[in-house]
């Protein structure tokens, strides 16, 4: 007898071999059949869904939960337009703040000032107190004299901090509970899963960049334990985590977490995933790595600086047997990625290592064959074009807007494309992301490289098959298929039969996963 059968819905399975059905059963959390093969099995429960399209719950491939949920409870002080603003901002945390405690704000954009705000202008309002203003990017802040004066003077500036600089402020910080942090895994979660999404990627537990706590980790581990954590959950690890170790020779393995932990440990709703390198930093605060200066600039970003050569991160990732997520976004940090990994692969030959480079966020023409030729996994991010596409294409220029977060380039050079958000730099709604992938236009209406959009169909994929295959989730998630997951979004509309500018605002009615609803509801 199955658990349920859902009946009369519209169901999109993503599995080539049967792309639709009217009916699916589960048993166990587990899809059992479609169609004929379970119409005359009897069901505790019948399901009828009025027509209603269910295709299989998204996967994030990219997300930041703890980040998500801590900004999300921060003081913020965008749209960051006017430099007073910040300010009143800035003293109204301070002064709800008790003496001598760290304040941080979230949602810093130097962008709409033209310029970074400065540490004495931070002094005015921060009655003692030391202040940390996080940019909206994760890589920078600005902070002022209190924290500033703590600091090696090497990493000193008047006010803004990037990259390592940062990471260097961002320890004096004094660490977060695991109570607070499951907090936040709990509420960012929970928002995931309203917008139809079932599992994430969590990228870069352990990182001095993004890092929150040294044992953060266990706040994941708490927070699937204490029944906070409704989706499925894959923990890449920072490189920067690893420690050298002595092994046998034959292992290949220089450098490894404690116990030799590597990609594929763990099971059900917590497990380990890639390896995270970063080699460079991010578009919006000028730190992305590019091959000739952004814009009207001298400046070209940068690679980031880490205590041994990033090709030879790289190349130890692989040889332990890590899946690695390499963070590339400018085309110069790019070349970097394809480097080590095809030095990787000639080292040590892993035809599915499913390496993976991380946002991709410009990509030259003549790069993408190597894509193809190392095997990696795009993982892109579609909001940043919706949201960040003016700008990035201003400073990028008229040759290289269209290369921007590439889709058809991509999967016409036999690269596969995975779905991600990067929350809470960006919206994480997937369908949202879907609409962008297909239409490529920013919030202003420009449409950024039109011989890049991708198909409804093409764009479901990245957020579902290959969001699996990426995440090494296809055999038991992804598609709609017997022996898989019970894991489906329930939606008000199909996004293969709407017009394209409506695929946004489609309805997420219902989200289970392995057959279960909401907090705990199974069908």
């Amino acid at each position: 007898m199955l658990c349920t059968r859902i009946v009369n819905a519209n169901i999109v399975t993503m599995d080539p071999a049967r792309p639709t059905a009217r009916e699916l059963g589960v048993w166990r959390g587990r899809i059992v059949g479609l169609d004929e093969e379970v119409s005359a099995v009897p069901a505790r429960r019948v399901l009828d869904l009025d027509g209603a399209t269910v295709p299989p719950g998204f996967i994030d491939s990219h997300v930041h939960l703890v980040w998500a949920g801590l900004t999300a409870r921060a003081p913020g002080v965008a749209p960051s337009e006017r430099a007073g603003s910040i300010l009143s901002a800035v003293a109204s945390a301070v002064a709800a703040a008790p003496p001598g405690a760290w304040v941080e704000l979230a949602g810093y954009d130097q962008r709409p000032l033209g310029r970074h705000l400065t540490a004495a202008e931070l002094d005015s309002v921060s009655a003692g107190r030391r202040v940390f203003l996080g940019h909206v990017s994760g890589h920078g802040a600005v902070v002022n004299s209190a924290i500033q004066e703590l600091l090696p003077a090497p990493v000193r500036t008047d006010g803004f901090l990037a990259e390592e600089a940062m990471s260097e402020a961002r320890r004096l910080r004094p660490a977060y509970s695991l109570a607070e942090l499951a907090t936040a895994i709990g509420e960012s979660a929970r928002q995931c899963r309203a917008e139809g999404v079932t599992a994430c990627a969590e990228a870069g537990v352990g990182s001095e960049l993004l890092g929150h706590s040294p044992i953060e980790g266990a706040a994941y581990q708490l927070a699937l334990e204490t029944g906070r954590l409704p989706l499925r959950l894959q923990l890449m690890v920072s490189a920067d985590a690893l420690s050298p170790v002595d092994a046998a020779p034959e292992d290949t393995t220089s450098h490894a977490v404690a116990l030799g932990l590597r990609t594929g440990f763990g099971d059900g709703r917590l497990s380990l995933g890639a390896l995270k390198v970063f080699t460079d930093g991010g578009m919006m605060a000028r730190t992305a790595a590019l091959s000739r200066p952004y814009e009207g600039t001298d400046a070209a970003g940068q690679l980031q600086r880490t205590s041994r050569p990033l090709d030879e991160v790289i190349v130890a990732g692989h040889l332990a047997g890590w899946q690695l997520a390499v963070h590339a976004i400018g085309d110069r940090a790019v070349d970097v990625a394809l480097d080590a990994l095809e030095r990787a692969q000639r080292l040590h030959p892993r035809p599915d290592a499913r390496h993976r480079i991380e946002h991709a966020g410009l990509v030259r023409p003549e790069q993408l064959p190597r894509f193809a030729a190392v095997g990696a996994t795009a993982v892109i991010q579609p909001g940043f074009l919706r949201y960040f596409g003016d700008d990035y294409a201003a400073i990028m220029g008229t040759e290289r807007a269209p290369w921007l977060y590439r889709g058809r380039g991509f999967l016409d050079s036999g690269v596969r494309i995975a779905g991600s958000s990067d929350r809470p730099v960006a919206d994480g709604a997937p369908l949202r992301a879907i609409q962008f992938m297909v239409e490529r236009a920013s919030l202003s209406g420009r449409i950024i490289g039109p011989a890049e959009g991708v198909t409804v169909d093409e764009a479901l994929r990245a957020y579902t098959a290959d969001a699996a295959y990426a995440c090494r989730w296809e055999k038991s998630a992804g598609s709609l298929t017997a022996g898989k997951r019970a894991d489906l979004a329930v939606l008000g509309d199909d996004p293969r039969r709407v017009d394209s500018s409506r695929i946004g605002d489609i309805e997420v009615v219902r989200t289970f996963l392995e057959g279960l609803e909401g907090e705990g509801t199974r069908v």
